[in-house]
């Protein structure tokens, strides 16, 4: 479920990053993910983990969540690359950056 609120919260804020501020596709994903990492940590940390707001998780959390916005941008680069629209940019991070963070944070940053 937090999975699900957290791609919506990055997909809204990609599209509406596009349209209204800069048409730049990896751009708007990094500010996307940037807003996205803000909702995740709340949302992983006080009811997916059921865990305290803690400076150890919240170093962890960051370091994975770093690893998560440089593939979140390689992701969306290579989409634009290969000539495909932002919309497709966008549905392959939101595909592929949840589950590389899930399981970082399970086997990691909540242990």
């Amino acid at each position: 479920m937090t999975g699900l609120v957290v791609t919506a919260v990055h997909v809204v804020a990609a599209v509406l990053f596009v349209h209204l501020i800069l048409e730049n596709p990896p751009l708007a994903n990094g500010f996307a993910f940037v807003v996205a990492t803000v909702v995740s940590y709340l949302i992983n940390t006080l009811w997916s983990f059921s865990s305290r707001l803690h400076g150890r998780t919240l170093g962890r959390f960051l370091v994975v969540s770093a690893g998560g916005f440089g593939l979140a941008m390689l992701v969306a680069w290579v989409a634009q690359s290969l000539g495909l629209g932002y919309l497709a940019g966008i549905a392959a991070v939101a595909l592929i950056i949840p589950v590389f963070t899930f399981i970082l944070h399970n086997f990691w940053t909540y242990r």
